[in-house]
């Protein structure tokens, strides 16, 4: 804490203030800062369990992947882990998070009971949902260190059993798919079973599937997808086949799409069977693929091979948005028509019910209003498409339009191309403005549309 206040102490008042940190899970190219940065290497792993009250204090910094290390033996985890070991608690609540329990335990930041905060103006903060600085624990989520940066949390935890049993069932329409989703998420059951654990993936308009996992304390052979198997392939099978099952380790589950970055790790080649081979078991996790990326980013990779192919380099398409369920089949109709990138993952979620106490009723997170009691379904869709000559971002922008149209939002980890007036109808506006005077009032950090769609 004392370096952590010294630190932003020594950075010029004229300076903005930025965390040095040399990993990121965010796709936003930025520009390089020439002060130093905020020095938040103290604010790591876990601070303390609580496995009767079923709560953890972790640092701002504290992995998932060192949570989840230290609550498993307890047999608990956070409500929601999103998918990839490095993204942090921090970074979750202010960037929010999203993963299969979401249809029945909401986002990351509807665990968080309380925070301690590093202001805009240099103050560290409790803020709870019914102390005096309520109005900014309910306006931090989706604000991307733009009020402030988190130097403790609180999170609920929950009991979670030994393994968790998947049915893969296939679909050949979305609609049917979504009409399925709709009725798990309403029912948490599905042919009278519980479901526990709900996400989809898309691989094209006639191959489509539900994944359904139900924790199981029996024990008995598990799979292994952290070495040479693939696990979004084994989800595959064909249409006259009864569900596919599969067994994993509460551990692999929660882990399962890191070892792949989903299924992007066949970019580096890592799914080639001759390539795999060979390839570090330590070096298939979704850290390593963060290192490859960077290395592109600084040297154009990428594009440079598509030059020599005569190919037109590449617009990155690497986005998450939410849409109403009932609008998510008009979107994947649109997507999968539109734009040439496959697979892609669904994953529903609703708002806690009851959201925690003081919330607004209408909408509870000011900077990504989502509805209480409305059901969304989260597309992810992670790869490059050709460029459109003479239109930067086009097909982003297209998607924009299109999620807008659908009452939906997207995450803003990645590149954005938003108006000004555009940006405020969606995330906040003059709430967010308020939050920023109150806790900024110098404007030491960056604003969210400057940090978000200029990425400055």
């Amino acid at each position: 804490m004392v370096r952590l206040l010294e630190s932003y102490r020594a950075i010029p008042p004229e300076a903005t203030v930025r965390l040095a940190k040399k990993t990121s899970n965010l796709f936003r190219r930025r520009e390089r800062n020439p002060h130093p940065g905020l020095d938040v290497s103290g604010l790591t792993g876990v601070i303390s369990i609580d496995p009767v009250a079923r709560t953890a204090d972790v640092a701002g910094m504290c992995t998932y992947e060192d949570l989840v290390a230290a609550t498993l033996p307890h047999g608990l985890a956070p409500p929601v882990v999103p998918q990839l070991k490095t993204i942090t608690l921090g970074g979750a609540v202010t960037g929010l998070g999203i993963e299969s329990t979401s249809f029945r335990t909401g986002l990351p930041h509807e665990s968080i009971t309380e925070i301690d905060i590093l202001t805009g103006a240099g103050e560290i903060i409790t803020a709870t949902p019914t102390n005096e600085h309520a109005d900014l624990y309910f306006g931090f989520p989706n604000s991307y260190g733009t009020l402030g940066y988190s130097v403790r949390l609180r999170t609920e935890l929950e009991q979670v059993k030994p393994y968790v049993e998947l049915r893969h069932v296939r679909f050949t329409t979305v609609s049917s798919l979504v009409e399925t989703m709709t009725r798990i998420v309403d029912e948490k059951t599905f042919d009278g079973v519980p479901v526990d654990y709900l996400d989809g993936v898309v691989f094209s308009a006639d191959e489509s599937y539900l994944t359904l996992g139900r924790q199981s304390d029996e024990a008995g052979p598990v799979s292994d997808y952290t070495d040479q198997e693939i696990y979004y392939r084994s989800i595959q099978h064909s249409p006259a086949e009864t569900p596919k099952s599969d067994r994993l380790t509460i551990g692999d589950y929660l882990w399962r799409w890191d070892t792949d970055w989903f299924w992007c790790s066949r970019a580096f080649g890592a799914q080639n069977p001759k390539i795999r081979r060979f390839w570090p078991k330590r070096w298939l996790r979704s850290s390593f693929y963060w290192k490859l990326i960077a290395l592109d980013h600084r040297f154009d990779v990428g594009d440079r091979l598509n030059a020599r192919k005569g190919l037109p380099p590449n617009e990155r398409v690497v986005q998450d948005i939410e849409v109403p369920i009932e609008r998510t089949v008009e979107f994947v109709d649109w997507f999968l028509a539109n734009v040439p990138i496959e697979p892609i993952w669904l994953c529903p979620l609703r708002l806690k019910d009851p959201p925690p106490p003081n919330a607004d009723p209408r909408q509870p997170w000011p900077l990504y209003p989502l509805e209480p009691h409305r059901s969304y379904v989260n597309v992810g869709f992670w790869s490059a498409v050709p460029v459109t000559p003479g239109q930067p971002g086009y097909t982003n922008r297209l998607i924009e339009k299109q999620v807008a149209a659908l009452d939906g939002h997207k995450s803003l980890y990645s590149e954005s191309f938003y108006s000004p007036d555009e940006f405020d109808a969606l995330y906040g506006g003059e709430r967010y403005r308020e939050l920023k005077a109150a806790y900024d009032p110098r404007s030491r950090l960056l604003d969210l549309y400057s940090k978000a769609v200029k990425s400055q």
